[in-house]
């Protein structure tokens, strides 16, 4: 059994904000191998389903984000899920959009979210870190965490949830580098196919294939030659 996490915050204010970004890869997911009905649970929303044949608990936690690790320990001691077996899907500052990375453990990088599940049930769990992208001055970051997605990114980011929510069974079976690459592969743009370029035939080539004919080949220069 696999407790899959999406981080974010509770509320309409916050939906759509770059910090969010977890619980919309979880509502993709649970969408997508349609798992049963949301329910509240464990001080946060959780549903059921399986993906390529293994059990998936679904939670997002509702404590908001710095206090997501009360409902995560809440949930695993209930069902006795031990950390190697919780995978945690969160924003990621440091990550370039659309660009993914998975670890275990590790430090928390000053997230919010991952420090607090990292106080309840140590840091032996999997990160699916979901790459926002930084603003590139120190100064922005607060705004651009809790700013919403722009609408020039929206195609992109529908594409990443789709990919990940099409992906993530490896994930759940611990194949990570197997999801790695195939995530790179379908995130990858298709490249136009280039026209092929048509050669002009020789004129000699031309003649002799008989695809155009001569001045002298015409009907007209036939007749005046028999008179």
């Amino acid at each position: 059994m696999i407790l899959l996490v999406g981080l974010g915050n509770p509320g309409g204010k916050y939906a759509k904000n770059r910090h969010n970004i977890g619980f919309m890869a979880l509502d993709t997911i649970v969408r997508r191998h349609s798992f049963g009905p949301w329910r509240s649970k464990f001080s946060g929303q959780m549903c059921e389903g399986t993906i390529d044949g293994i059990k998936v608990l679904a939670l997002m936690p509702e404590t908001y984000m710095n206090e997501s690790g009360r409902s995560v320990s809440a949930a695993a001691r209930f069902y006795k899920v031990e950390p190697e077996n919780i995978i945690v899907m969160h924003d990621e500052l440091d990550i370039a959009f659309t660009k993914i990375k998975i670890k275990t453990g590790g430090g928390h990088g000053g997230h919010n979210g991952l420090r607090s599940i990292d106080a309840h049930i140590g840091k032996n769990y999997k990160r699916l870190r979901l790459g926002i992208g930084h603003p590139g001055d120190k100064a922005k970051v607060h705004n651009h965490v809790l700013g919403d997605f722009a609408k020039a990114e929206t195609a992109e980011l529908d594409k990443m949830l789709d990919c990940v929510a099409h992906l993530v069974g490896l994930v759940c079976e611990g194949k990570d580098t197997d999801f790695m690459n195939r995530y790179a592969m379908d995130m990858r743009p298709q490249r136009p196919n280039k026209p092929k370029q048509q050669t002009e035939a020789a004129p000699d080539a031309v003649k002799a294939s008989g695809t155009i004919a001569s001045d002298d080949d015409s009907p007209f220069a036939i007749l005046k030659k028999l008179k």
